[in-house]
């Protein structure tokens, strides 16, 4: 690796970091401002508030890496042009290709970056919500249905859960299927019963009905049964369910698995899972078209390119919620939604990287 490699790299990162950590600060003021009436009608306390908002943190980073990887090569070339220092790089014979190598490298490490972040994200949005006392470890709840694994849905009359008490009374179970290899059945029972040593719900004295084709039931009475996917503690029940946001990759592809077994529609699904893959790309994709959109102003337009490349950015993750709504509704395959924004701007990034003068 070159000095000049180095110091490009250097320049980029240090650019970089302040802006992905600065403007989470400014995402969460404008939330704040927003949400301040609800924190203070419901009773949260400044403590709450504070944790709540640092959870939230990654989420925030996430959304602010494209922003923060354009910053950091439009004011890195920027800044190399209006020193000279592009001149005198081109002078010792250097192409821009060539100095700017280091930006796309460093493109590619956010990006990775980024992805990594996409499995941390969902946990801590669920200990933010957790964080304002959206979920309990002791006490009850009536009359709610709760989304398990495998596409599963109970609906519970009342759930106990004390120190010397953990129970359900009145449990019903719901699947979807789709004929005998994987038929539709329903569970009802009037109690289920917490067995703390195997981490395990046994649910009591009910009946199971299958349902493989529209015509025929299949019933059976048990006195017991045991749900290999009803693993769901009583502090998850507690709790509000999960909602995708809060899955992470692999928890969501079997979600959404489950989900097409019973068929049911899952084009949002599968598009928002495309998306965590595609979305953290939009790093390098910015970095090769912000990169060459300020080389090719000179000196003195690089304030020109900057806005240019703002609302650039602006417009690419406008057409990444566009592309996103066009999947969940079934007018493009997910994952044609969720990389045809990354690849339009590709080939205009490339075409421009090719273009500029080197």
């Amino acid at each position: 690796m070159r000095t000049l490699d180095r110091y490009v790299a250097r320049q980029f990162l240090r650019i970089f970091l302040v802006c992905v950590i600065g403007v989470p600060f400014i995402f969460i003021v404008i939330n704040l401002t927003d949400s301040i009436d609800t924190f203070l009608r419901d009773g949260a306390s400044p403590g709450a508030v504070l944790l709540h908002y640092l959870y939230q943190f990654p989420y925030n980073m996430l959304l602010a890496f494209p922003i923060a990887s354009l910053l950091a090569a439009v004011f890195t070339v920027s800044s190399m042009s209006r020193h000279s220092e592009l001149t005198a790089a081109k002078a010792g014979g250097m192409s821009f290709h060539r100095i700017t190598g280091p930006l796309l490298v460093a493109g590619l490490g956010m990006s990775l970056a980024a992805l990594s972040l996409t499995e941390v994200v969902p946990h801590a949005n669920r200990l933010s919500e957790d964080a304002l006392g959206e979920s309990g470890s002791k006490g009850s709840r009536l009359s709610f249905v709760f989304r398990g694994h495998g596409g599963r849905y109970y609906s519970i009359q009342r759930l106990t859960h004390t120190e010397a008490l953990t129970r359900i009374d009145q449990i019903r179970v719901d699947r979807e299927g789709t004929g005998y290899p994987y038929p539709s059945y329903s569970v009802d029972a009037p109690r289920a019963e917490w067995d703390s040593a195997g981490g395990r719900w046994i649910i009591k004295e009910g009946t199971l009905r299958m349902f493989p084709e529209p015509a025929r039931t299949i019933a059976f009475r048990f006195e017991e049964l045991h749900q290999a996917a009803f693993t769901d503690t009583p502090v998850d029940l507690l709790a509000k369910s999960k909602n995708e946001d809060e899955m992470g990759y692999a928890e969501l592809r079997s979600y959404i698995d489950a989900m097409d077994r019973s068929g049911s529609r899952t084009g949002g699904l599968k598009t928002q899972l495309m998306m965590r893959i595609a979305f953290p790309f939009t790093c390098l994709i910015i970095v090769l078209f912000g990169a060459p959109l300020v080389g090719s102003t000179g000196r003195g337009g690089a304030s020109l390119a900057i806005g240019i490349a703002l609302v650039t950015t602006i417009l690419l993750l406008g057409l990444h919620r566009v592309a996103e709504a066009l999947g969940a509704s079934g007018v493009l395959p997910p994952p044609v939604a969720a990389w045809l924004p990354n690849g339009m701007f590709l080939i205009a990034g490339a075409y421009l990287f090719a273009r500029v003068k080197t």
